[in-house]
Formats: structure tokens, sequence, C-alpha cells
């Protein structure tokens, strides 16, 4: 069949994925280990003092030098990516199997049928009939 997208590029992300600035991927890795030194302040302890001088070294390096960054950038935007491929669907999977299959089953099980799709015999006609409503006419909308 020509022109038929086969399954895994109908189904993937048309957005595309930049790596963010290296300014900003060392401003952010300060403020981790920053606030990773001053954690134990909060139970009475000690400032963690080594991640406190990764926090100075990646902040100096940010401000004065970027490019510096840019492997350590780009190895922490592919493992990005690689735990989207792995996280993604675990998560979705979950979502599906422990929240939609659920209702699902329990809606069977009472027998509700929402999109009125048992099929009925004695019906001669699924068409259903409505009577418009002065809020559904399309004659002056502005």
């Amino acid at each position: 069949m020509p022109n038929t997208p086969n399954t895994h590029e109908s189904f993937s992300s048309r957005t595309s994925v930049t790596v963010g600035s290296e300014r900003s991927f060392g401003l952010v890795f300060a403020a981790v280990f920053a606030l990773i030194a001053l954690a134990p302040l909060l139970d009475g302890a000690l400032i963690q003092l080594w991640a406190l001088v990764v926090a100075a070294g990646f902040a100096l390096i940010a401000f004065i030098y970027p490019i510096l960054l840019r492997p350590l950038n780009l190895i922490w935007f592919k493992f990005g990516l690689l735990l989207h491929k792995i996280v993604n669907p675990i998560i979705m999977g979950l979502l599906f199997y422990v929240t939609i299959m659920p209702i699902g089953l329990i809606m069977r099980l009472c027998g509700k049928d929402l999109l009125n799709l048992r099929i009925d015999k004695n019906t001669p006609s699924y068409w259903i009939k409505r009577e418009p409503h002065e809020s559904d006419s399309m004659r002056n909308q502005f």
C-alpha cells in the first residue's frame, strides 16, 4: 500500500527536541549542587563542602566559559531522551491498566453502553432525531 505510514511513524512526535544552552545547563546544575550542599542544614548538620565547591564550579564555568559544559550538556540531553523512551511507555501502560481498563470492566459488568454500540434488532433506525435549539443555530453568530 503506497503512502501508508507505518505504525511507528504515525505515533511519533512531530515536535523537534533541541539541546538547551550550556549556560542554563551549568546554572541548573549549580543550583542542584547548592541545594545538596545546603540540605543538611535542615537537620542541624554541617554544609556539604564538596557539593558547594561543585556548585561554585558549575556557576563559574556557566558565566565565564559555558562552551566547556557542552559535552556534559549533550550527555545529559541524551540521557533524558533515553529515559523518555523507557519511562514514557511504562507510565502510559500503568495509566491505562490502572485507570482506564478497570473503569471499562466495571462499566461492562454493570451493563453500561455509553456509546450505544449494542445491536438491537427491533430498532428500525439508529438515527437519533434531535430538535433544534436556538443555541444550536448557525445564524447571527456575532
